[in-house]
């Protein structure tokens, strides 16, 4: 009865948009003052537990790594690389701004920060070349998407934090599905900007000449993409010690070479990534402790007993996670889902012999598409808030690239060997 009135209130919370950290605290304590035979200091503990792995450390520093590169100028130098790249196709700006999404995945960490940067960066280039601000919003979310899916995207280190399964091969596992959505949302904008008559951003292709120039300016932020997961893979440092690693590298590039960073630019991005990392922490850290009341009510196994009741057919039950995913990801914010759902679903997962690692992937770009639908996705809110763009506009834009995302999903989730395929080399 406890854990019922429980989840109703945090349903509550979320329906009057108190902070997802805020409306978990308060179920929690509601549980914990009905249940009557659990102390209320086990939630305590619960919460102050679950911050204190040292997995996590490898979050602040991929922040901190995102917020760097804003000022270093490796941003700007990406962008003319992929300009150079896609720029003569049609829909040439439309076509970059994802190629840039999907590089800058491998650096920012963070979907939201990357919406925000492109939007700003982006859009109003596109406005200017004849794009309709609805679609330069929906493209730049879009590509945004990719973010959490490219390494060292923060969803899957703490994917792998609870499911107790590798980061490094969930780092590995994630990188064709991340190409996959950048080349369906590419082939999407082709065929839109054929229709609409949107032109190139070039009136030809790449020289060698220019891919030499622009290919020094992106040299420093490609070599920090093999570094970060090159020294994973080869266990040459942790995924929290490649991220150390990588802050430093951007500081050295910023301050020495591109001499771009200031001492208080640097100052800045610590102050943002402290304010980023406690909005984070203090999801993952209420929602372990939920997810610890979840397993001892039994749910966990109850879900099991009825997901197999239905079929014992793991496709099957991948379908129906699929069509939960995404109807949570509308409401949920991905990380907290994650962390509340991935205990639940895990007995179900190792009973139909499905690979956690498969299932992860799965589970991340079912979440990330629901950052860019209504009723309260994040993506969808930052795009139109800096863009300026009617939300009925941009959904009527987002529509095509959507299903997209979708095409890929049912991909990654019938193909395993797109995932399992990178770490089991």
């Amino acid at each position: 009865m406890s854990v019922a009135v429980a989840c109703i209130i945090l349903l509550l919370c979320f329906l009057i948009n108190l902070p997802i950290f805020l409306s978990v605290l308060v179920s929690l304590l509601i549980y914990f003052f009905m249940s009557g035979d659990i102390s209320p200091l086990i939630a305590i503990q619960r919460i102050i537990g679950a911050g204190e792995n040292v997995t996590l450390l490898a979050i602040p520093f991929f922040i901190l790594l995102g917020n760097l590169l804003n000022y270093t100028g490796i941003t700007r130098r990406m962008l003319k690389f992929t300009e150079v790249l896609s720029g003569h196709y049609p829909g040439g700006l439309a076509q970059s701004n994802v190629l840039l999404s999907t590089m800058m995945g491998g650096l920012s960490a963070s979907n939201l920060a990357d919406c925000a940067m492109l939007s700003k960066m982006l859009v109003p280039e596109m406005t200017k070349l004849g794009y309709g601000r609805a679609f330069s919003a929906a493209v730049t979310a879009a590509g945004s998407l990719i973010t959490p899916i490219i390494p060292p995207g923060i969803a899957l280190i703490i994917y792998g934090f609870v499911a107790d399964v590798s980061i490094g091969k969930m780092f590995m596992a994630a990188i064709i599905p991340g190409l996959l959505c950048c080349v369906a949302l590419m082939l999407t904008i082709y065929f839109l900007a054929k229709k609409r008559g949107y032109k190139p951003a070039r009136s030809h292709g790449p020289t060698w000449c220019e891919l030499w120039e622009t290919g020094k300016g992106a040299f420093s932020a490609l070599l920090l993409i093999l570094v970060i997961i090159g020294g994973i893979r080869f266990g040459i440092f942790t995924p929290t010690e490649a991220g150390a690693v990588a802050v430093l590298f951007v500081i050295v590039i910023g301050t020495l070479f591109y001499r771009e960073m200031s001492l208080k630019d640097i100052a800045a991005s610590f102050l943002e990534t402290a304010r980023s990392t406690a909005g984070v922490m203090l999801i993952i850290m209420t929602c372990s402790a939920l997810a610890w009341v979840l397993t001892n009510e039994q749910i966990a196994q109850n879900v099991a007993q009825t997901m197999t009741s239905i079929s014992d057919n793991p496709y099957v039950f991948l379908l129906i996670v699929n069509a939960v995913l995404l109807i949570l990801g509308m409401f949920i914010e991905g990380n907290a889902a994650i962390i509340v759902l991935v205990p639940l679903l895990m007995p179900t997962v190792k009973l139909l012999g499905i690979d956690p690692i498969h299932f992860g992937l799965v589970m991340i770009l079912n979440l990330a598409i629901g950052c860019l639908t209504p009723p309260m996705g994040t993506v969808m809110f930052v795009a139109t808030s800096i863009t300026g763009v009617k939300i009925t506009e941009f959904i009527r834009e987002v529509l095509p690239l959507l299903a997209a995302l979708i095409l890929v999903l049912l991909m990654v989730t019938f193909i395993p060997a797109l995932t399992t395929f990178l770490p089991g080399l």
